[in-house]
């Protein structure tokens, strides 16, 4: 457990300044374009290379030093943030510069993302990966709670760059973490035969190892459901917010930093519970929960009722997002991790590259339109919403939210979902090879 400790802290330092990065680069995106279409395609081209190098790297974690993957990917890290401010102090920085760049960050990012997650199961105890995995929440929402508070606070006053020496100081925190430590490999898999599969084989374990397995299959379509409305309703959050108040940073900053402050309390809530011993109620409930408060968010029409519910929603995301993969840490051997969770993750993937390019098109091109005050949809949702500028992003925030809910409460009429638990057996502690 200590050595995740170590990492835990490195990586809690480091997303504080990548966080601030993406944010103030999210406003001047916005204030160079006012699209909400071009926010979209940053983040389109930040999940394209997921989708080519997810099942790779499933092979590659499950193969080679996890540590030393996750060092791989955060020099690629400190050299992307580099070029962006390189860029922006030569005064060359463009919005198509930024498209390039999220592609190389997020393709070794992804690589980093399952690393670390596939070492939770040979550094912390079974019993607790849901503490675990909720430590690893409150990661990315102490994030959440300084960088744009701290961002919307520099970036006006002293402009990208003061934000950019930040982020390359928290990075080589992050890699001194992961120089100092050792993580445990597992041996393969005895009955997997990497010399007996395909190239074919070895990209396809994972889809078929969850294929075979009707609750695993169960449990990535609920998520396959939840992530398509989450992931549009999350692309159109922050230029709905800008659009709603005349592009101001700092009330995206405070009601980002209250969907931080919920996260990080839901987190410690939930490392100290420990969450249900029933994993799944922790998923489907906050599933539901979630979809609930983000409606509410929608439908206000004031900075105090965004505050609040953002401020719930996030409560519950490192329930269900913890809950979850703590499931899939318990049924998967350690040695398999690595391609089955890029399988999962893939799909997850998928839906992010393509969800904000339909997002983009909804808001700009249909909704936004539809809802001015002699659109088509402005007599029916406009007592709800206003007719004004961001009326239809926030048409389909709310539609999407609502959506999100119903897929918690509709996934308990499954069985193969609400008994996951019970029809699957757990893992049996991993045989490990000494560190490298």
């Amino acid at each position: 457990m200590r050595t995740f400790l170590i990492i835990w802290l490195g990586q809690m330092v480091s997303t504080i300044g990548s966080f601030m990065t993406v944010f103030a680069l999210t406003i001047w995106v916005w204030d160079k374009t006012g699209s909400a279409t071009a926010l979209a395609l940053v983040g389109f081209f930040a999940q394209l290379p997921r989708l080519l190098i997810t099942t790779f790297a499933g092979i590659a974690v499950d193969r080679y030093d996890r540590r030393l993957l996750m060092l791989i990917a955060e020099v690629a890290a400190l050299l992307c943030t580099l070029a962006v401010a390189l860029l922006y102090l030569t005064q060359q920085l463009q919005v198509w510069h930024l498209y390039i760049i999220v592609a190389l960050y997020g393709g070794f990012g992804q690589l980093q993302v399952l690393a670390y997650s596939t070492s939770i199961a040979v550094l912390v105890p079974q019993e607790q990966y849901t503490r675990a995995e909720s430590l690893g929440s409150a990661v990315n929402y102490s994030a959440a709670i300084f960088a744009p508070a701290l961002a919307g606070f520099l970036y006006p006053r002293f402009g990208l760059q003061s934000i950019f020496w930040i982020d390359l100081a928290t990075f080589l925190a992050s890699f001194v973490t992961l120089l100092i430590i050792r993580i445990p490999r597992t041996a393969p898999e005895k009955t997997m035969g990497d010399r007996q599969e395909t190239l074919w084989q070895k990209l396809t374990f994972g889809f078929r190892y969850i294929w075979a397995n009707p609750s695993l299959t169960a449990m990535a379509i609920a998520f396959t459901l939840f992530a398509i409305p989450n992931d549009i309703s999350r692309a159109i959050y922050s230029p709905m917010i800008l659009a709603r108040t005349g592009g101001d940073s700092e009330i995206l900053g405070a009601v980002t930093t209250a969907a931080g402050i919920g996260g990080v309390v839901g987190a410690l809530l939930l490392g100290a519970w420990g969450g249900f011993k029933r994993r799944i109620h922790g998923m489907l409930l906050g599933f539901a929960g979630y979809g609930f408060f983000k409606t509410i968010m929608g439908i206000g029409q004031t900075t105090t009722i965004w505050i609040g519910a953002h401020f719930l929603a996030a409560m519950l995301i490192p329930m269900f997002y913890s809950s979850s993969n703590a499931i899939w840490y318990t049924k998967v051997p350690p040695s398999l991790q690595g391609r089955v969770l890029a399988a999962d993750q893939l799909i997850g993937v998928t839906i992010s590259t393509i969800t904000p390019l339909i997002a983009g098109f909804l808001a700009d091109q249909v909704l936004e339109p539809a809802m001015h005050p002699t659109g088509s949809l402005a007599p029916i949702f406009g007592r709800f919403f206003g007719t004004g500028t961001g009326s239809g992003m926030t048409l389909l925030f709310v539609s999407m939210s609502i959506c999100m809910a119903l897929v918690g409460v509709g996934g308990y009429t499954v069985k193969y979902l609400r008994q996951v638990e019970d029809l699957l057996p757990d893992h049996q502690i991993p045989e490990q090879q000494p560190p490298s």
